[in-house]
């Protein structure tokens, strides 16, 4: 693992220390509020809000000298319950849950952001938001929606990285359009006759009907979405039954809609509906379907603020630019780029033998310098732009 600078190295290793889920962050709430007023102090163009209706939040607003607009930056801050294996010596001291999706390595770049500007004062005004809860409770959603964003709190446009362990460590990737899927939440209960497994025409079999449906949901894909357009049903979760002599008058379905369109996320959940209504006619039993897909919408990146990201990147020499895919990823920035113009990018980790919120994912640190520099340096070309 490479090295970052000696104070972001150990900001870096201490919040990947204290890793927390959604809503959860007062840890990771309580080290960034201690860097943050360290870095401020010396300054009185800086203001702090740490929000009552999202109390782990935090947005910092630092005035611009000339400010023709409000830029936004944001970085979430929870994390996964996944159990830490990299072998590390800083590795998670919470069981069990671990920034298995590289959030330590977001909030350090952002820190070092806000550092830079602390030092160099903005000509725009810049509005840092920690946020809460991205992995799951889409807390971009929640901030929206509790009127965080407002009066002087309400940025023009917004801007936010995700990192990414196959591009290598510092690179910025991006693209025009749509850079993430949106994603709902799939929950399916199957409700029929519960019996003996020696009298079928008695029960009503649960596992029989669920099985079914899941055959049927694997053609939507295949043979009523768009091969160019594409999207993705997984089923990651089927419970039922509880002795083998017994047949089950119940079951459980959980799993996930991904679609690069908020088009295509809708036209599968219409499809979905279909096929529950007909395997309740089928099987002669109840189901019900409930989607969820809440603040995680498709994260379309803004046509005229993303070609000027791309330009700058690709024209810096010092930044290694790479031209992604869209990936089927969710992030709920997609639901704040629904209400704010912005861009999302990418941030080269360099760890490609793992994928994100894998147990062993380690990102080289030598990626956290790089991505601060290439962010300070757009964020002052954009406010030399008049609009």
């Amino acid at each position: 693992m490479g090295e970052a600078k000696t104070d972001l190295l150990k900001i870096y290793r201490n919040l990947h220390q204290i890793p927390e889920l959604a809503l959860h962050e007062f840890q990771t709430h309580d080290y960034l509020m201690k860097q943050i007023k360290q870095d401020t102090a010396a300054i009185d163009y800086a203001e702090i809000q740490v929000p009552n209706e999202l109390p782990t939040a935090i947005l910092v607003l630092l005035h611009g000298t000339q400010p023709k607009r409000t830029i936004g930056y944001r970085t979430d801050i929870d994390a996964l319950p996944v159990a830490e294996d990299t072998g590390l010596d800083f590795s998670s001291k919470h069981d069990g849950v671990m920034h298995a999706c590289g959030h330590d390595i977001h909030m350090t770049v952002a820190l070092g952001v806000l550092q830079y500007f602390t030092q160099h004062q903005p000509t725009d005004n810049l509005l840092f938001f920690f946020q809460p809860a991205e992995e799951s409770e889409n807390g971009g959603k929640l901030a929206y929606e509790d009127g965080i964003f407002t009066g002087k709190w309400k940025p023009d446009e917004f801007y936010g990285l995700h990192d990414n362990p196959q591009l290598s460590a510092g690179a910025i990737g991006c693209r025009m359009g749509t850079l993430f899927a949106g994603t709902t939440e799939v929950d399916v209960d199957f409700t029929g006759t519960q019996g003996h497994a020696a009298y079928p025409q008695f029960a009503n079999d649960m596992i029989v009907a669920a099985s079914q449906f899941i055959n049927q949901v694997q053609t939507i894909v295949s043979r009523s979405v768009d091969p160019i357009e594409g999207g993705v049903i997984t089923f990651g979760q089927f419970n039922a039954g509880t002795i083998r002599n017994v047949i089950s008058g119940s079951a459980h379905l959980k799993g996930t809609i991904r679609g690069l369109t908020q088009k295509m996320i809708e036209h599968i959940d219409e499809r979905l509906q279909a096929v529950a209504k007909g395997i309740e006619t089928s099987y002669d039993c109840q189901v019900d379907l409930k989607l969820n897909q809440g603040g995680y919408l498709p994260v379309e990146n803004n046509d005229k603020l993303t070609a000027d990201f791309i330009n700058y990147m690709e024209e810096n020499p010092k930044v290694d630019y790479v031209e992604t895919e869209p990936a089927m990823t969710g992030e709920d920035f997609g639901y704040l780029l629904a209400k704010f113009p912005g861009t999302m990018f990418w941030l080269g980790i360099g760890d490609p033998k793992n994928q994100l919120h894998s147990s062993k994912l380690v990102p080289d640190t030598n990626a956290i310098q790089p991505g601060i520099d290439a962010i300070t340096g757009f964020l002052q070309h954009r406010m030399l732009e008049k609009d």
